[in-house]
């Protein structure tokens, strides 16, 4: 790879960790005001949200989604070739993540709300997204425990690495998130052990944002 090349790629890394960053961050806003009703929902996790809700909160992760499978793509690149599996494995589980959580988002936001706001939803019950009990509530919980996979995957692969110390442990908590995403639609409680994606999942990306900062300066 000469050094073109290898710029271009840490400067894609850059960018899309700043994009989750600023994404998941304002997601993060926006999910402690509707928990604390101040987006017209009864408040807490277990409401559903309303039309406003709905695409102030989802219009931020689903631009997520692709912001993540760039960066997942970026730190591939900085894993060596010994143990380029990682890499591989988490741009595989990225893109199963952006998959589930895009159709789950993009439903919502382009059908479900228009007929929430015409106040038609009786023939769409079943696409309604409503916490611990829904159809969708499930495919969501599936999509983020596949995103607890592809940062699993990354802190494995770039372990060793130089200064990607912070970054791997951000990547390894946030991978270590997994039980509590894939089981809460059992036990609902664990929504505030999974509520910790709020500081590793922005600190990973701000971690990241770092990493190929350097690479660019140094290349």
């Amino acid at each position: 790879m000469n050094k073109t090349e290898s710029n271009a790629n840490w400067k894609a890394g850059y960018w899309s960790a700043i994009l989750c960053a600023a994404f998941s961050l304002l997601y993060i806003v926006l999910q402690l005001a509707e928990w604390l009703g101040l987006l017209g929902s009864a408040g807490g996790p277990e409401s559903a949200s309303t039309p406003l809700g709905v695409i102030l909160l989802l219009t931020p992760s689903l631009l997520l989604a692709p912001s993540f499978i760039v960066l997942i793509v970026a730190v591939h690149c900085l894993i060596p070739e010994s143990r380029r599996v990682w890499g591989l494995a988490g741009i595989a589980f990225s893109a199963v993540y952006a998959a589930l959580i895009g159709i789950v988002y993009y439903v919502q936001l382009s059908f479900v709300v228009p007929r929430m706001l015409q106040g038609r939803t009786d023939d769409i019950e079943l696409l309604l997204f409503t916490p611990f009990d829904s159809f969708l509530y499930s495919v969501d919980l599936l999509g983020y425990s596949f995103m607890s996979l592809a940062a699993l995957s990354a802190a494995l692969g770039l372990a060793g690495l130089d200064n990607t110390r912070t970054a791997r442990w951000f990547l390894l908590a946030t991978g270590l998130l997994l039980p509590f995403l894939l089981f809460q639609i059992y036990f609902n409680q664990l929504i505030y052990i999974a509520a910790l994606w709020a500081i590793t999942f922005p600190g990973a990306a701000i971690a990241l944002a770092m990493v190929f900062k350097r690479k660019i300066i140094h290349s």
